[in-house]
């Protein structure tokens, strides 16, 4: 269906692909990764012709059907059902021709061309735009709106809408969540698990890769290597190519080590000479095995809070909003160790209750109540707007913390992949994701007890979220968190309340039954005459209580089993740091000796500690699976 062979792509004279030959065929779904600059976006506009190769061919042929989401922001007064109608070419042609051979009675051409729309199921094509809109959050009074009407990131949903309504035979999505929220995200791995055609999706969400693909293309130093499997699959064999790679660095270094003594002992000396030379020879013709480093350039921590009091805040009775309310008889309270996240469509109140927690929105009516020791960590949807452009990465710092050294705040700016110049040159032209980076890293320092994190992810590469959650696994105090990348909610929250319907409740389940409930109310019958007769209602009313009620003797154990993971991630983490530290010859002098002792002794508890951990884990999970089962 699709070929590249041997493709190269060149930027100036920066390399940014080379050698890229890849076979696509219908019913493949590819996840394309890599850091950003990795020339993924390049690659899918060679696909679509809007590129040419600098070397290579790109083979597409011309009777395949090609959709993409336009980046370019729809406007005008077009009705928002009829402009992702517009995604069906071959429909609007048989409408338009319709219309032709009706004022021309030309009977013979329009029983032809209604066969022909039977037969592409144009005729259901507006229930099916209709269905595909509410799936992406809008609702049915919504659907006939002109485009103007809704906002950006609004608009960008129905570019994405439209993209989907063309019946093609390669569909490429670039970073297909980022306009989102969770449902719509859920809702669109439902929908493209039916998708028939081929797939290529570059996201930096790994469980939405996790869901939508079977094979990964890693892009690297302008390379592109192909894993099958999803994601989780692609990192695990990385993983094991890695450790391969260092094991066969490390075997290599010992070898030339081992030539290298031979030659500066034996050089000098006639007799021995010719073979220094020959080893000399050896040693640069050997293939040199590069060193494996920690890809991440991102690694840091929250600070330890300055106090923690036994609450942080509370909501009593209170209701959220503007002229009327979004959110009432709202009944909150917020302690250390909290691990909260809120779930609901976009538009339901999230962000303005997020505001209120944060106290830059008054609450209409009731009480927020803060304990005088909280300070709260507030990173918003549109939080990378209020950083100064003309001020560098290093003076956000100063600002916030004058009498803090350089030498400190450019070692915190470090984690955060602020290295040299980076630190201190204006930030005017820096990427979405690294202004995003920079704002997380002014969150970060304030020391908060309390994060409030809407939508942190937008922008973050993959290896920026891993290193954010694993900094959110250490977190002393409590998080709120909106998302809509699953798996950072599944890692990092043990709490889930629902906002809908005007309320605040609490979800008693997993996000995989939150997909579930979320599948099922899209599903729904939206007329009251498909309303099923009373003893339907009475079972599935049966169900989802007896389901409720199963979620409630589950949520316990759920919820201890992702304590304990938690808690394992650190311990392991701990130990390869000691690992690492133990792996230093200078250790084993004497003058350290009791440096190794206390690194031994370290290492032995939180190995210990580790085996208890594992064993609780395991029961834990055995009587969860039991209960599953019943």
């Amino acid at each position: 269906m699709l070929n590249l062979t041997n493709v190269a792509i060149r930027r100036g004279g920066k390399r940014l692909l080379e050698q890229v030959s890849l076979t696509l065929h219908a019913g493949n779904r590819l996840g394309i990764v890599g850091r950003n600059g990795s020339g993924k976006s390049s690659l899918f506009a060679l696909i679509q012709g809007e590129l040419q190769p600098d070397a290579g061919s790109v083979a597409v042929p011309g009777n395949l059907t090609l959709a993409a989401v336009s980046q370019t922001t729809p406007s005008g007064e077009q009705p928002a059902i009829e402009f992702v109608l517009d995604g069906d070419a071959e429909l609007r042609e048989l409408e338009t021709a319709l219309v032709h051979a009706e004022t021309g009675a030309d009977a013979g051409r329009l029983a032809h061309l209604h066969e022909r729309m039977h037969g592409i199921g144009g005729y259901a094509a507006r229930a099916r735009a209709a269905r595909m809109l509410a799936g992406l959050g809008f609702m049915h009074d919504v659907q006939d709106n002109s485009l103007s009407s809704f906002s950006g990131g609004w608009r960008m949903r129905l570019n994405l809408a439209r993209a989907l309504m063309c019946r093609s035979d390669v569909l490429l999505l670039d970073e297909p969540t980022n306009h989102l929220d969770l449902d719509a995200v859920l809702w669109l791995q439902s929908f493209l698990a039916d998708y028939p055609g081929c797939l290529l999706v570059i996201s930096h969400d790994r469980d939405f890769l996790d869901s939508a693909t079977t094979h990964t293309l890693h892009l690297q130093g302008g390379r592109a290597q192909l894993y099958t499997g999803s994601y989780s699959e692609f990192e695990r064999l990385r993983a094991e190519q890695l450790a391969l790679q260092q094991a066969q660095h490390e075997a290599q270094q010992k070898e030339l080590a081992h030539m290298q003594a031979f030659v500066d002992r034996f050089r000098a000396k006639a007799t021995k000479a010719r073979q220094a030379q020959s080893r000399l020879k050896q040693m640069e013709r050997m293939q040199k095995v590069a060193a494996v480093h920690r890809e991440s350039p991102f690694r840091f921590e929250f600070l330890q809070p300055e106090r923690e009091p036994t609450w942080l805040l509370r909501l009593d009775s209170a209701v959220v909003g503007y002229d009327a309310p979004l959110i009432s008889q709202i009944k909150l309270v917020i302690a250390p160790g909290d691990r909260i996240a809120l779930l609901g469509r976009n538009g339901a109140g999230k962000s303005t209750l997020m505001r209120m927690l944060a106290g830059t929105q008054p609450a209409l009516q009731g009480e927020r109540m803060a304990d005088r020791y909280l300070r709260v960590g507030y990173f918003a949807q549109h939080q990378i707007e209020q950083l100064d452009d003309s001020a560098s990465a290093l003076t956000h710092l100063q600002r916030m913390a004058p009498k803090a050294s350089e030498q400190s705040l450019r070692d915190f700016l470090g984690g955060f992949a602020f290295h040299g110049d980076k630190a201190t040159e204006a930030i005017a032209p820096f990427s979405g994701g690294e202004k995003a980076r920079l704002a997380l890293a002014c969150v970060v320092y304030n020391r908060p007890n309390l994060l409030l994190l809407d939508e942190p992810t937008n922008h973050l590469d993959l290896d920026m979220r891993q290193a954010l959650e694993q900094a959110l696994q250490g977190f002393a105090g409590a998080v709120v968190l909106v998302a809509h990348d699953r798996h950072l909610i599944d890692a990092t929250c043990d709490t889930l309340l629902r906002v809908h319907d005007g309320r605040l409740d609490v979800f008693d389940g997993d996000l995989d039954d939150y997909a579930r409930w979320l599948r099922s109310t899209l599903s729904q019958p939206q007329s009251s005459t498909d309303t099923p007769a009373t003893a339907t209602k009475t079972s599935a009313r049966q169900k989802r209580q007896d389901a409720a009620d199963r979620r409630a003797r589950e949520k316990p154990l759920r919820n201890a089993l992702k304590k304990v993971e938690r808690e394992m991630d650190k311990l392991q983490g701990t130990l390869a740091r000691l690992d690492e530290q133990l792996a230093d010859p200078g250790l084993y002098e004497a003058s350290r000796s009791a440096e190794l002792a206390r690194l031994t002794t370290e290492r032995g508890r939180a190995a210990k500690t580790l085996e208890t951990l594992e064993t609780e884990w395991l029961e834990t999970g055995e009587a969860l699976e039991s209960l599953t089962q019943d």
